[in-house]
């Protein structure tokens, strides 16, 4: 009973397989792209990121110091504030590290997308080349 549960399964799945596709005439890679982007595009992205990361570095933990200072003498006071502000700190602090972390991490990404469509582009051509040349010889 099994073995033929089994079969007629297999049989039924086999039968009704379908691809998903999208008709010829509208998107799915038919026709041309209206979304293009290129190297320069790439680069300057990754420049912002950059940009961004190093102002965001020098400006987002300028006042860890003086908070920190803050926090502890409010503590030392008896100023439940203290430990609030040190939560807040250490809140913003993180949110910060994380924030740093992405704007690296896009121009890192971008950079690396760049240099990488170079030397495949550079493959390309020089392989397209070769194959010319290697029709004359044959």
């Amino acid at each position: 009973m099994w073995g033929q549960a089994r079969s007629t399964a297999a049989a039924r799945q086999q039968s009704s397989m379908q691809l998903n596709q999208l008709p010829a005439e509208g998107g799915g890679g038919a026709g041309g792209s209206n979304y293009t982007v290129t190297s320069p595009d790439l680069k300057a992205v990754g420049n912002d990121a950059q940009s961004l990361f190093h102002s965001l570095e020098t400006d987002a933990f300028h006042a860890g110091a003086e908070t920190g200072t803050a926090a502890d003498a409010l503590d030392s006071d008896g100023f439940k504030t203290g430990s609030a502000l040190w939560t807040a700190w250490d809140l913003w602090r993180s949110q910060a590290e994380a924030l740093l972390s992405a704007c690296a991490h896009i121009h890192n990404h971008l950079e690396d997308t760049v240099t990488t469509h170079a030397k495949r582009e550079e493959l390309l051509a020089t392989n397209l080349s070769v194959e010319q040349i290697n029709k004359h010889f044959k």
